[in-house]
This record gives structure tokens, sequence and C-alpha cells, in this order.
């Protein structure tokens, strides 16, 4: 590349946002030679990053490359190439590079062995500041001026700054206090740039439970469960874990891992349903022979929890779902059990979700992610119009993407450098 001597960094690149796409595209340009300044506005970097690690920082995922790429649905054509250069391995060496090991779990999930995302953080940043990248705290973006330069609003007021080039990686629309709040998306349509609608994705969902289940379960979670779904396309969905009971819907892994899809159809039909096996294991006969039993004196409560273990808040799904005389049917009752169904209203609102759907198409960027009309001007990170589950494919992703958009920028400034 044109930028190999530790003392000629003749050629300037801005990023803009910071968190781990935004880092990442800041380490490929430093150690490209590229001289290197990230603005962000927050007073400090990683927010959202430090937040996903609280209860355990779920680096990526240990699965098969092929159910791997799955995860990004319509736009795994335009993620797979950026997982192929820098994807799930490349990562965990990278993440060990800066003395963080890390582990597989059970589910194939891949967590630090400290299972802490903070002190993964200050290595990188540490060695980051130690490479040349200049870090600029409180600089919100606010667009372009009329002679091409950024402009940043700050605690100083307005500052303006000329760089050879941009990397935009100032994230989705959700969780606006961690710094995602996507008021970069006005000025980047103000320039013609196509950027589809921000979403809610890795979300809950409201229902509209009775006072009665709300006042009594809103917190509890509910499991084991398989819970299934079928679009207008006749896909169907099916996945088992848990998940937890709001005061106005549902959340949780489960629906997380479902709700893309559940958005869609409510977008498209206005609700959508997911019928719950609240008994994965048993089958329906057997569930039936067992609530036909006589129950003498007992109540129909304590003869669910007897004959078949549902208990509290299974108890509740069923009684919210149906009538007394329902609830009292051997028969519908177990029918109930095994596939109960549960109506979504609406998705949760984007700031509420851990992560947005939309943003930059792919289709305006070229293959090194730059804008093509704006030359100069990549992107990365979740601000890119894809997305996808948890369970570390969110991260990858954005760590790929960053690394790319890193690097298109030395290519394309290395071209520049040799027409001059």
């Amino acid at each position: 590349m044109a930028f190999q001597s530790d003392t000629d960094r003749s050629r300037s690149a801005a990023v803009i946002g910071g968190g781990p796409a935004g880092l990442m595209a800041a380490e490929a340009l430093v150690r490209g030679g590229a001289r290197v300044d990230l603005y962000d506005a927050m007073p400090s970097v990683g927010r959202k990053f430090l937040l996903a690690g609280k209860g355990g920082l779920n680096l990526t995922h240990a699965e098969p490359t092929e159910a791997f790429l799955s995860r990004y649905g319509e736009r795994r054509t335009q993620i797979e190439p950026l997982l192929g250069a820098f994807g799930p391995e490349a990562l965990r060496e990278w993440a060990l590079g800066l003395g963080v090991e890390t582990f597989i779990g059970t589910s194939g999930r891949v967590f630090p062995v400290e299972k802490k995302a903070a002190p993964l953080l200050r290595a990188w940043l540490h060695r980051l500041r130690a490479e040349g990248v200049s870090f600029h705290m409180r600089h919100g973006w606010r667009g372009w001026d009329e002679s091409g330069a950024l402009r940043f609003a700050t605690p100083q007021g307005e500052q303006l700054v000329h760089a050879d080039a941009v990397v935009l990686a100032l994230g989705g629309g959700s969780r606006a206090r961690l710094g995602s709040d996507g008021a970069w998306v006005p000025l980047l349509a103000q320039r013609g740039v196509s950027v589809a609608a921000l979403r809610p994705t890795n979300c809950g969902f409201d229902i509209g439970w009775s006072e009665h289940l709300r006042t009594r379960f809103a917190g509890h979670p509910v499991k084991p469960v398989v819970a299934s779904f079928t679009d207008a396309a006749g896909t169907e969905f099916r996945k088992q874990g848990e998940f937890v009971v709001t005061l106005s819907g549902i959340e949780g892994g489960l629906i997380y891992a479902l709700s893309a899809s559940l958005r869609d159809e409510i977008e498209a039909n206005v609700t959508a349903v997911i019928q719950l096996d609240l008994a994965p294991g048993w089958e329906l006969q057997r569930l039936t022979d067992e609530l036909s039993r006589p129950r003498g004196s007992r109540s129909l409560s304590s003869h669910l929890q007897s004959r078949v273990g549902i208990k509290g808040v299974k108890a509740g799904l069923l009684r919210e779902v149906l009538s007394a005389q329902e609830f009292a049917d051997p028969v519908k009752l177990a029918a109930a059990i095994k596939a109960l169904p549960l109506r979504l209203i609406a998705p949760r609102p984007l700031d509420e979700a851990i992560s947005s759907a939309g943003g930059v198409v792919f289709e305006a960027l070229d293959r090194r992610l730059m804008i093509r009309d704006l030359p100069g001007v990549f992107c990365a990170g979740e601000m890119l119009d894809w997305e996808a589950p948890t369970g570390g494919y969110l991260l990858t992703a954005c760590f790929a993407s960053g690394r790319a958009a890193g690097q298109g920028v030395l290519a394309w400034l290395e071209v520049g450098a040799k027409g001059k």
C-alpha cells in the first residue's frame, strides 16, 4: 500500500463514530500509514459496545460457515465477502493479539474468558493511541459545509475539519443515549444517498395484556418454550429458548431471533401470530391423557401443575388466551399448551431495540464500501442496510465492515496519490 512509513503520514482520514466498526476502520487506516483522527459525539467511545458486554460479551459465534452466513438473510451476498476477509476465527485471533483469550460456550457463542467488554476495549484503545490514532470526543457530526469540510458541533462551538477521506461509522438508530440516534440519515439523504428507513430489530413486541397478567407476571421468564411462526409466504420459523413477559408484551432472546420476520409480518398485515409450545418434549396425546384424569377436589390450577408441571407464568398465559370453558376442557387445554397463539400488535420503539435494520443501501456503495456519489466517503457498521440476530453476528459484521472500509480508504488514497 502507499502508507507504510510511520514517519510519512501525508494523507489524512477522518473516522466518525467510535463503535467497533469505527475503531476497526481506524486500526486498518493507521496501520496502512494514514494520519487518522477519530471523532465521536459522546464523551467516550464504545458505549454501546460496553453495554452489549454488560451481561457477558458475545463477541462472535463458532457455528459452521454456512449456518453463520445464513444469519444475514437478504444481505448475505454483501456481507459474505466482508466475513471472508475477517470472519469469526480472525476476530478471535485479533482479540488474542490484545491479550484477550476467548472460549466457545455450550451454545456455540464465543466470549472473552473474563466475559467482559471493558478489558478488551481498554487494551484496544491503548494500542490505537500508541499507533497514532487521535481521538476527539464530544464532536457531533453535522454534515459538510460549502467547501466540503466536515462540520462538528463541539462544546467550543462549530469546528470545521478537512480530510482526504472519511469513514462514517455512526451506528443505527437504537439506543440514542449511547450515541446511535440516526441523526445522520437526513445529512446523507440531502446529498442524494439512498438510505432505507431505520426499523427496530432484535426487539420486543407489544401484545396488550390484561391488567391481571401485566401486574402479576411482568418480568417473569418463560422457559423452556418453543416458538413458531409462519409468514405470509408460508415459510415456518421454529426455535426453542426463553423469553420474558413485559408490561406491554414480550421480549428476550427467543423473540429477538424471530423479530425481523415478526416485524415484517406486522408491517404487511397489522398483526403477527406466534404459536408457543409450553411443554416441549410432551406429546399432545400424553398431555390430553394426563389432563383428563380425575382431579377430585383439586383446583384446575393444582391439577394442571401436578399432572403436567404447568404453573406460574405459563398457567397465566393459558388463562390469558383461553376462556374459562376452554381452560376446563382437557382436550382444548392440551392443544393450547402445545400451540398457544399470541397476537403481536407492534414492535417496541426503535430506541429500545438492541439494533436497527435499514441504513445506507449497498447498491449506493462500491465494493470497497465507498458511496458512489460521494467519492472518498466510506460507510461501515450498523449504519449499513443489513440486520442479523444476536449471538455474535452483529458484532462480527461490524468489525468486518469497519476493517473493509478502512482498507477501502487506503486503496482509494493510493490511487489518488499515484495520480498526482
